[in-house]
């Protein structure tokens, strides 16, 4: 049985972590047994802190689903305790993302974009696109997302962005927005798009245009469900790995 501490535990995504957490698929393997939240409430069959610093009760692993701010009080917890820990918040820095590599050479860190396993498996079939189209095809991704979003473009659109670049000899540019621009377009663009709006949970196309035919690749997310079992999945895959940074789709190699 894995002890998980849940950050973020009073919002929408860690209210439905805990409830499939309990859930006869996961409640033999694992609970929930202690929270992280700043907002108020009542309810929960755990202890909830506001901050992370003054959770004492030994953990198994740390599933994060807070607030890119709360990133350095995050690892410094999990490498402090040496704890595993599932970083599931997009909208990182740069600099936050040098930081989650650093905390990977003392402990398992597992970051993805995106916790869904049909995401990954997207991203896998748009390498295998990129590679076999080349140059005669330029590349467009729109993403769509409810409108309380608020990074743009979204996490999961840049890593398939990435996906792209990774299988394709060309060095990008990730192009975001062009009403500013009167210019064609250049072989070396990723046009990346976002829409935000009413209640819409993600959804994701990746074009391929070429000449006179086009390509689509897409996934669309029918509940936040996806994402909490990817993230109780992630916790289980990476409670017994050694020292390292793990993504979505080592859980499937």
């Amino acid at each position: 049985m894995i002890d998980i501490l849940l950050c973020g535990c009073r919002g929408v995504m860690g209210k439905m972590i805990a409830e499939i957490a309990a859930s006869e698929r996961f409640s033999s393997q694992l609970r929930i047994c202690a929270g992280v939240d700043i907002k108020e409430g009542s309810g929960e069959p755990f202890p909830v802190y506001k901050s992370i610093a003054n959770v004492t009760s030994p953990v198994g692993a740390v599933i994060d689903f807070s607030h890119p701010s709360l990133l350095s009080d995050v690892l410094a917890y999990a490498c402090k305790y040496s704890v595993p820990v599932v970083l599931a918040t997009t909208g990182y820095s740069a600099e936050q993302k040098n930081e989650i590599a650093a905390a990977a050479e003392k402990i398992p860190v597992f970051f993805s974009p995106n916790m869904s396993i049909g995401v990954t498996l997207v991203s896998e079939l748009i390498k295998k696109a990129a590679a076999t189209l080349g140059m005669d095809y330029d590349v467009e991704i729109v993403e769509k997302h409810h409108n309380r979003k608020l990074d743009a473009p979204s996490g999961t659109a840049l890593m398939l962005a990435d996906s792209v670049a990774e299988a394709d000899d060309r060095q990008f540019n990730y192009t975001y927005d062009r009403h500013s621009e009167r210019r064609a377009r250049q072989k070396n663009e990723i046009g990346i798009h976002s829409v935000r709006g009413g209640t819409i949970v993600g959804e994701h196309d990746v074009i391929f245009a070429g000449e006179d035919e086009v390509i689509t690749i897409s996934h669309s997310a029918g509940s936040r469900k996806i994402f909490a079992f990817g993230a109780l999945r992630a916790a289980l895959f990476v409670s017994d790995k050694p020292a390292g940074l793990y993504k979505m789709s080592d859980t499937i190699e």
